[in-house]
């Protein structure tokens, strides 16, 4: 009998209202999403979202209240992940519903850091619910709310028929400035909710009609006012060993791990071209990369995701990992100098 492989873990987040305990329920209705898990955290001494959540019983659904897992209860997380492992091994996906005063960048370190989880579960997604009604005045007032869309994969926006059409273009393209990369999808249109949390990075889709974007950015800076996120998109067509991708991962992490928020991507490697491998890391923590199952629909290669603090050096990025890839540039070090000392070269000392 094969060994079950590591347990999807997939991070719904949004802001207070927003809209993510519908989505959960949309999700756990279709059959694709059979043997999930729900964890649902509130904050404050009355928790009402898990009486809200509909599954086939009790047992599907863990409360973590009276605080916020990106403080207080994250080693209630940590604990009830590991107990969720043990009590049930037919489990195939949990689902992680934060307060929405949640910043989802300390839930992700907290299972890449501990060395049990890093095994036992595979990050999935981190889906971010936006309210279009009130999303932009949410945006301005607090920072917890940006990183919550700055660090998604996907982006849901929720009460778009309650929203002027005017003001749903002006949310998305605040949403394209702060997450460049996610995909963004209309709650009111999915017609298939489980394919948010299909492995991946996801092509934007902007649900207001007549809004076009006819061009593509790998770097995107964002570094002033209160849209502080810097990312960058790493794009290769061949395959790489693999261990050229963990040095390529180790050296980033040293020199920028700072003011990195996350990483993410999937590699096609030399080994193994058939299965992409899924690479994921918060500032200096990486987790182990995994081989997934199958290719997305998007196809082969290699798509890296970075996103950052304003101070995230994109140049940089962009530049070690052209080296690293064997991209030769002018007045740049290529892989094998990288490899065997890349701190004593100029220019990539930070």
């Amino acid at each position: 009998m094969a060994e079950a492989g590591p347990i999807t873990l997939d991070i719904v987040t949004g802001f207070l209202g927003a809209g993510k305990t519908t989505l959960i329920n949309r999700l756990l209705a279709d059959p694709a999403l059979a043997d999930t898990a729900v964890i649902v955290n509130e904050f404050g001494e009355i928790s009402i979202d898990h009486l809200l959540i509909e599954t086939g019983g009790e047992e599907g659904i863990v409360e973590l209240g009276d605080g916020c897992l990106c403080c207080t209860v994250r080693g209630a997380l940590v604990d009830t992940l590991a107990e969720l492992a043990a009590r049930r091994p037919a489990l195939r996906r949990v689902v992680v519903e934060t307060t929405g005063l949640a910043d989802p960048a300390p839930v992700l370190r907290a299972v890449m850091a501990h060395p049990g989880l890093s095994r036992l579960y595979r990050l999935g997604n981190v889906v971010t619910v936006v309210d279009a009604v009130n999303g932009m005045a949410t945006l301005d007032a607090h920072e917890e709310a940006r990183s919550q869309v700055a660090l998604a994969d996907r982006l849901v926006l929720s009460k778009g028929a309650l929203a002027q059409e005017q003001e749903r273009q002006a949310l998305a393209r605040r949403l394209a400035r702060l997450n460049p990369q996610a995909g963004l999808f209309d709650a009111d249109a999915l017609e298939a909710a489980a394919r948010l949390l299909e492995p991946g990075i996801a092509p934007r889709r902007v649900p207001p009609a007549g809004h076009h974007h006819a061009h593509h950015h790998d770097d995107h800076d964002h570094a002033h006012g209160p849209d502080a996120f810097r990312s960058v998109s790493l794009t290769h067509d061949r395959p790489l060993a693999r261990t050229v991708v963990e040095n390529f991962l180790d050296l980033l992490a040293t020199q920028q791990g700072e003011h990195i928020l996350r990483i993410k991507g999937l590699v096609e490697t030399v080994e193994a071209p058939e299965r992409p491998l899924l690479v994921q890391g918060a500032q200096r923590l990486l987790h182990t990369p995994q081989h997934l199952p199958r290719w997305p629909e998007s196809g082969r290669g290699t798509r890296i995701v970075v996103i950052g603090d304003g101070a995230l050096d994109t140049g940089y990025i962009g530049r070690i990992f052209a080296a690293f890839a064997g991209e030769a540039q002018v007045d740049t070090p290529d892989r094998a100098a990288l490899q065997d000392n890349p701190l004593a070269i100029p220019g990539f000392r930070r």
